[in-house]
């Protein structure tokens, strides 16, 4: 993929670049299309792509991991409407759907102002990058390279199939996706197979254990919208309660950053700076909600609140799930683009 965006031709370049420039478009398009694919896995590793070619900028790329972390979200909240149906089971399972959304909303509206103001998170992740690797600069891609195998001469005959650089990226994209999608039903059922009844007696027993046990499972599977959508029908059929999933979703945000480290694998300071705002984003979240039981309860209280909404307005979760993951979006980024183009 990597290779397959190196070669765009530079006005496509140009173009991606200009509109991933502005933070607010960035953030959107990061929402936009994870919300689409219903991966953030997949969605930062493009991004990570995107940044290794050039075709994006490491400053840049940041608002986009922010609106990943959103679009993600989109999958358990779609999991919920199976529970339809019966008005006190769809109540329970919309709240813990959206558990996962408030979180991250809250997250960005916090650290995007603090990110466009001051670089927070851009800054903490190249410094800690800097101290791993010790680069001072923010070039040399392929310098500290650490390589099992080299795959080069096999993405050359890839990328030599086709002349037509969108089809070879639409290739790429279906290999990636379909690689996540495999590894996570795999992973899925060794860990987890018919053991819902030892995952809700163990998994959930204090917030400690739920949040290690969501960064766990989440890291492995590589997935947190498989993660987050498992606990829905035990809150749902009231196995388990609201208030004790939510450390086990916080945790879930920081298991599924593996994917970004394994995608950069220390390939260059700027990449392992990519990963790292991941990790550091989702931290700070979790430093910000978990540890206290009044950000915690925040949390629950609106998805409690929003899950009685929905109850009485079955309509409401349709509304919600179109302007949040895609009428917003798509109506901010075309107003952003005018506004800036005036």
């Amino acid at each position: 993929m990597s290779d397959s965006f190196a070669h765009l031709s530079q006005p496509v370049v140009g173009s991606i670049i200009e509109a991933a420039s502005n933070p607010f478009i960035g953030l959107f398009i990061g929402l936009l299309v994870t919300a689409l694919i219903q991966s953030s896995s997949t969605s930062t590793t493009l991004i990570v792509a995107a940044v290794a070619s050039g075709s994006i900028d490491f400053h840049n790329a940041v608002p986009m991991i922010m609106g990943a972390n959103i679009g993600t979200t989109i999958t358990s909240t779609i999991v919920a409407l199976g529970f339809i149906g019966k008005k006190n089971v769809f109540n329970k399972a919309i709240s813990a759907a959206v558990v996962h959304d408030y979180f991250n909303i809250l997250v960005v509206l916090l650290l995007f102002p603090l990110e466009l103001k001051y670089g927070l998170l851009s800054e903490a992740a190249e410094n800690i990058s800097r101290a791993l690797i010790g680069n001072t600069s923010i070039t040399g891609t392929n310098q500290f390279r650490l390589q099992l195998l080299d795959l080069s001469p096999f993405t050359e005959v890839f990328t030599s199939l086709s002349k037509i650089t969108f089809v070879n990226l639409l290739i790429s994209f279906i290999l990636l996706f379909s690689a996540i999608k495999i590894l996570a039903r795999e992973v899925s059922q060794l860990l987890i197979g018919g053991s819902e009844d030892k995952l809700q007696r163990y998994i959930f027993t204090n917030t400690g254990m739920s949040f290690l046990w969501g960064t766990l499972i989440t890291g492995l599977i590589q997935s947190s919208s498989i993660s987050t959508s498992l606990v829905v029908p035990f809150v749902a059929t009231g196995k388990i309660s609201l208030k004790r999933i939510a450390p086990f979703i916080m945790g879930a945000n920081v298991g599924t950053t593996i994917t970004a480290f394994i995608a950069v694998f220390f390939r260059s300071y700027e990449l392992v700076s990519i990963a790292m705002v991941h990790l550091i984003f989702n931290m700070v979240g979790v430093i910000i909600f978990l540890p206290f039981p009044f950000t915690r309860h925040l949390i629950v209280r609106l998805a409690e609140k929003f899950g009685e909404l929905a109850a009485n307005f079955r309509i409401a979760v349709l509304i919600y799930i179109l302007m949040i993951f895609f009428v917003i979006p798509f109506c901010l980024i075309y107003f952003t683009q005018a506004l800036s183009e005036a």
